[in-house]
């Protein structure tokens, strides 16, 4: 009869396609069952962290329901930076995971409801009557609250009888929020005139936006108005008329874009939340300019914010659409007045800094005029984060993620491309990460290289030091050394696992990555271009946060 571990598998299998993580005796026949009875792909990676960034990129990519598991004890420890970024980065997971047997605590058991707790998470604890409905309610928390949630399976449980496996109901998931209130048509109205008032009006869209579905009625709204659209890192490509599009705001943003911004007489935040970067630390807009935001959180989360519509970005685009239609108003004509992509510029740098290595501006540049269109783009965290996102323009949302900026955390880079990979699979998955980053992930280089294949390659930006330390901290007269590493062969490392390593010290190297983009994916190796860059440069977001600090 079927195991406890068989109903969480069997029921968990009714809502996901893909599962990733590390076997350990905890989850052993979790694994088991969902192998030999269902038809959901296990893919293993080599630390349990990487088993829920894996999971966390292929939500990002894909929008679908993620999972990963581990074993109790320190399977379950090692997840919990990655758990806490999912958490800050609103994503639905479920994390299976062994548990101390119901008898109590052995000497190597924690308090993991706790520890899971402590950075966000809930956990569900199942049991021999009721695994199956305690996996469904997991299933439809981490749906409703898009959060990651815990379940887990006690050791004495895991093997015992539970019957055959019940029919679970489908998770009742909350419908979009439409703007609510006894003012809430006036709101709109009021808006919609003041959009069509509008000499230079701006849309701003964030990740919030595009989980909304929001990308068409947010271009009809800006058709509409004629207003000129940008978005955040997380937002990149939702807008779909790409000549009127400014491109990532704040500190990632080009000068002349951002400047532009400032010339905006109303801005409507659709779906973002306004941090410190995208804001460029409160200097994106000028102080005449009237800012409302959309979002479906309680109240505004900038002071710069001037009236707050609380609603699902989507619905309040269309609301919007449809009342500038009713009052019969005209596009401002702002956008077709500056040639918008001509402000999109950045520059290319030197192509040799002063210290003799590689300027990271230049490499960025050629290796964005190298990449396959058709590509999803993976980033680590570290300083290296501006040069994607300024130099590797990407078609929608879902094909670039920044996989611990959330969470201000670094090392969750190399398992992020089997997540993509398995989610996008007739794309190229680019990873994006650091020398310090790319170390503490090593353990799934092999993952990365073992599923991603033809179909993925990475970018080391190799400036043998922890780049935004050296640029925070060094600058300011304290210790050098703690914040240097010796050279790296990463290119070594990656011929190691069965990759193609190329040592990149001149800009000429960077012809190994037109090739390989000119063969058949199936074909080729996963190619890891190890830049050897200098720490002298530094990025303009970068520059910002000294200037704030100093």
């Amino acid at each position: 009869m079927p195991t406890v571990s068989a109903h969480v598998a069997h029921t968990l299998a009714r809502h996901v396609s893909e599962v990733f993580g590390v076997m350990g005796n905890g989850n052993a026949y979790f694994l088991d069952a969902l192998e030999r009875s269902t038809d959901v792909s296990f893919t293993a990676v080599r630390h349990e962290a990487g088993g829920v960034v894996a999971a966390d990129a292929f939500h990002r990519a894909s929008g679908r329901l993620a999972a990963a598991t581990a074993t109790y004890g320190a399977g379950f420890t090692n997840t919990l930076t990655a758990l806490a970024e999912a958490v800050q980065a609103h994503v639905p997971l479920v994390l299976v995971v062994g548990d101390e047997p119901t008898s109590g605590p052995r000497p190597w058991d924690v308090d993991q409801i706790a520890l899971a707790s402590g950075v966000g998470a809930r956990t569900y604890t199942v049991g021999r009557t009721d695994a199956a409905a305690t996996t469904a309610i997991a299933v439809e928390h981490a749906l409703t609250y898009r959060v990651p949630t815990v379940l887990a399976i006690p050791y004495d449980v895991a093997t015992l009888d539970a019957g055959p496996v019940p029919e679970a109901p489908e998770p009742r998931l909350p419908q979009p929020l439409q703007p609510a209130g006894p003012f809430a048509h006036a709101t709109i109205t009021a808006l919609a005139r003041e959009l069509a008032a509008a000499e230079r009006p701006f849309l701003l869209a964030g990740r919030g936006a595009w989980i909304s579905g929001g990308g068409d009625a947010l271009g009809a709204l800006a058709d509409a108005t004629g207003a000129i659209t940008a978005s955040t890192a997380l937002g990149r490509g939702i807008f779909p008329r790409g000549e009127f599009d400014l491109g990532v705001t704040g500190g990632f943003g080009a000068d002349h874009a951002m400047q532009l911004v400032r010339d905006a007489d109303v801005a409507v935040v659709f779906g973002a939340s306004l941090n410190q970067f995208t804001m460029r630390f409160g200097e994106l807009f000028a102080p005449g300019t009237r800012v409302v935001q959309v979002d479906t959180s309680p109240t505004a989360t900038h002071p710069h914010i001037g009236r707050f519509i609380r609603g699902d970005a989507d619905a309040v685009a269309r609301a919007l659409v449809d009342e500038l239609a009713r009052l019969g108003a005209t596009p401002s004509g702002w956008r077709e007045s500056v040639v918008v992509p001509s402000l999109r510029t950045y520059e290319r740098g030197d192509g040799i800094a002063p210290d003799g290595r590689l300027d990271p501006r230049t490499v960025a540049a050629r290796i964005g005029e190298l990449l396959p269109e058709d590509r999803v783009v993976v980033s680590d965290g570290g300083h290296f984060i501006g040069w994607a996102n300024m130099y590797w323009p990407v078609a929608s949302p879902d094909r670039m993620m920044m996989i611990g900026t959330a969470y201000q955390s670094i090392g969750l880079g190399w398992p992020s491309v089997p997540g993509a990979v398995l989610a996008k699979p007739e794309s190229t998955v680019v990873l994006t990460t650091g020398d310090g980053g790319g170390l503490m992930a090593l353990a799934d280089l092999e993952t990365a290289v073992r599923v991603a294949r033809g179909r993925g390659m990475a970018v080391v930006w190799n400036d043998a030091a922890y780049g935004a330390e050296v640029n925070l901290y060094g600058l300011k007269g304290l210790a050098r050394e703690p914040m240097l590493i010796p050279q790296v062969d990463f290119a070594a490392l990656a011929t190691a696992v069965g990759a193609e390593g190329v040592a990149v010290t001149s800009i000429d190297d960077l012809d190994r990555l037109a090739s390989w983009t000119a063969e058949p994916a199936d074909e080729r190796r996963f190619l890891v271009l190890d830049c050897r860059i200098s720490t002298q440069v530094i990025a303009p977001y970068q520059q910002e946060i000294v200037r704030v600090n100093s």
